[in-house]
This record gives structure tokens, sequence and C-alpha cells, in this order.
């Protein structure tokens, strides 16, 4: 008999004690109803969007959380913070329209929330922030502009390496610190597709992988690595760094295997002693420093094709690029000055339509044909004669991103 009591007496405890939970959960759920559930979160979620194209940030992950501390942290682990993509460009001289063009083409086409990274010499800091400033009502970037700098010991060196500011880039992953992953490019740089998508091979990257980059050719016949390099470089042809995406927090961390000592040296340590060793030998500056890294380090390396960093040397002497082919172009990379000659006049089209762009969708579809128009005047070159690969891709995004009614955008 006392078993049975014993029993009873234990449900009916559990009993009171489920009874005392659900209505604890009922509690909680009309808390949440009455704040609105998903009210306030998606406002502070929101209040870095409507400050896009400040250059002022709010914030790690732009979002003010100052106002309403403990509500905030009430809603944080349900409302998942907004997703930025970082790109850093260094601009200096006359860079300053061919930035903002660039800067114009991954604004139109992607999705996610943009965070640039702009390094630029002083004289230029009011001209891009008047122009960005004037875009704000976009709501889907923001920007920091950043002087140009160098550790104060070797500054001359550094400065005076290839180009004026070009060697800046190496230097991103230890002035950016807050800074976990990030698109570096060149101010020559055109997107053709959204940025999104470049970003995304950043999942791709194996446990060793910290950056990844394009080929310097495809084509060794003419590659200039095989063919000229003093120096070590990586693969057959080596890598361009005119388009590099970084896992900076992987930078800073690994210990990089290296031809001067024995020792693995960080990123901060190992860029000096590298200069001091090859500096008569290299050609390309902090490109030459680049593949010098990874011809020692090849599993820290990411390879992706050359339809992501689509270059003259692609096509001036006939088509070697066969993803380009198949697919289009996915980022059009004008170096050698192309946007501003008529040596390469297909290039200089493209370049010439998206500064001319205004961000109205109207307005942007209507490009294609008469973009269309001006590359078939372009057949006389070897890059003309397959003008077809420089829209295909562009004619896709501006489709995806402008033909679908707004709800699906």
């Amino acid at each position: 008999m006392r078993r049975y009591l014993r029993i009873v007496v234990l449900c009916l405890a559990c009993g009171f004690c489920s009874l005392l939970y659900a209505f604890s959960q009922l509690a909680v759920s009309l808390e949440e109803g009455a704040g609105g559930s998903g009210g306030k979160p998606q406002a502070g979620v929101a209040s870095w969007i409507a400050g896009g194209g400040r250059g002022a940030a709010k914030g790690a992950d732009g979002a003010d959380t100052s106002a309403h501390p403990s509500r905030w942290d009430r809603y944080s682990l349900k409302i998942q913070p907004v997703e930025r993509m970082h790109l850093a460009v260094v601009a200096c001289g006359e860079r300053l329209e061919e930035t903002i063009t660039m800067l114009k083409s991954a604004i139109i086409f992607s999705i996610k929330p943009l965070q640039f990274h702009i390094f630029a010499e002083d004289q230029l800091h009011d001209s891009f922030k008047g122009i960005l400033d004037s875009w704000s009502f976009l709501q889907t970037f923001n920007y920091s502009l950043h002087p140009i700098t160098f550790p104060s010991e070797n500054a001359l060196e550094w400065k005076k390496l290839f180009k004026p500011c070009a060697s800046q880039r190496l230097f991103l992953p230890l002035i950016l610190k807050e800074v976990d992953s990030l698109l570096y490019v060149d101010t020559d740089i055109l997107f053709l597709r959204p940025v999104d998508d470049i970003w995304s091979l950043l999942k791709k990257f194996n446990s060793t992988q910290i950056a990844a980059m394009a080929p310097e050719h495809e084509e060794p016949r003419i590659g200039w690595y095989n063919r000229f390099a003093r120096h070590p470089y990586y693969g057959k042809t080596g890598v361009n760094s005119g388009v590099m995406l970084m896992n900076m927090t992987r930078m800073r961390r690994k210990y990089f295997k290296n031809d001067m000592t024995t020792v693995r040296l960080r990123w901060g340590d190992i860029l000096m002693p590298l200069l001091k060793k090859y500096k008569l030998n290299i050609t390309w500056g902090d490109q030459d420093l680049l593949n010098i890294i990874f011809f020692h380090n090849p599993e820290s390396l990411f390879v992706f094709p050359c339809q992501w960093n689509y270059r003259p040397d692609h096509c001036i002497y006939g088509s070697n690029c066969q993803e380009a082919e198949e697919e289009g172009i996915f980022i059009l990379h004008g170096n050698r000055g192309v946007y501003h000659d008529d040596k390469q006049p297909a290039f200089r089209a493209i370049y010439e339509a998206l500064r001319n762009c205004s961000f109205e969708g109207d307005h942007i579809h209507s490009l294609l044909k008469p973009l269309e128009l001006e590359l078939q005047k372009t057949v006389h070159t070897y890059c003309g004669k397959i003008y077809k690969i420089f829209i295909k891709q562009l004619t896709k995004s501006i489709q995806d991103r402008y033909n679908r009614p707004p709800k699906e955008r």
C-alpha cells in the first residue's frame, strides 16, 4: 500500500512541476507578444541599413545598441545580425573616377549590404566623401575612409615599391584588425555579377587556405612569371593580386614557411625581410611578394578561375580563358590603362557604360542594348571578336536583379 501511495505522490509532484513550466512559458510568450515579436529586433537590425552610405559606423555590426541595451540583449539570440561584405580598395593619384565606378558596379548588383574600406591620399578624401554621401539614399552600403599608412621605420621603401600606394594592400590584415574577411580589389575592377558570389567562395576554403586569387596567365607561352621572373612564384604562371579574397583572421594567426629562416614567421614579421631579400629582383612589387609567400605556402591559397579576374591578357592575343567563354566574365580587370585609351575598346565600352549609369532600375536595364551596339564596333580587335562574353554575365545579373518583382528581390 505504501508503495502505491509513493507512486501517487510522485505523479502528483511531476504533474505540478509540468503545470508550473507551462505557465512560465505562457507568460514569456505573452511578454514577447506585448513587445511586438520581431518589432524591436527588426528596428535594431534596420538601424544599420538606415545609416547606409554614411561614413561613420554604428558599432561592430552597424547596429545602434546604446538606446535600449537590455531590450537588445533580450532578442540578440533570436535575430541574426546583418552580414556585411567587406570590400577594400587603395586609391592614389588620378584614380578617383575609376574607384567610384568600381564601387558603383559593386552596389548595382550586390544583394547583401556592403562595407567599403577606402584607403586614399588625403587630398582625395573630401571628393570620396562628397560622392558617397550623395548615394546615401540607397541604404545598401557603409564606408570608412583611411589614410595611406606604412610601418614608420620603412615607410619610404614601401611607398616607392612598384606604384605609389600599391603595397598598402599587404598591410590590410594588420590595419583592419577587427575585420574577419575581406575582398581587396584594384581600382580598375568592374563587377559584372554580385559581390555576394565571390564572397561565397570563402565558404569553399579548406582548413589551411587563407586567401584566394586567380592565375596570372592561362597560357604559359605568354606568361610573364614563367618566362622572366627572378624570384619564386606560385604554380606554373604565378597569381594576380588585383582581386584577392582574404580570411584575415587566419592570415594574422598563421606562421608562414619562408626561405630566410627555418623559423616560421607571422604576416607582420615576414613582409620586410622578404622585401630586403628580393627588392632587386621583383618587378611587380607587392604582387611579387605575395607570389613568393604562396610559393612557400601553396596549401594556403585557393585559386579561382580567370573569369573572376578577366584582363586584357586573356584576349589580347586570342581568347585563352575557357571559363569566361562558357559562362561570361564575372569580374573585369582593366589593367594596362585600357579603360582610358583606344587599345582595347571592348574594355573601355564596359567601363563607360557603368561610369555613366545611374542607380535607377530602368536606366540600368536600358544600358544593355546601346552597350551591345558599342561592343559590335570593336570586332576588329581580338577582344572585340568575342564581345558577347563581356555582356553574357552582365545581362544575367541585370535580369536577376532588376527584372523580378520588388518582393522577390
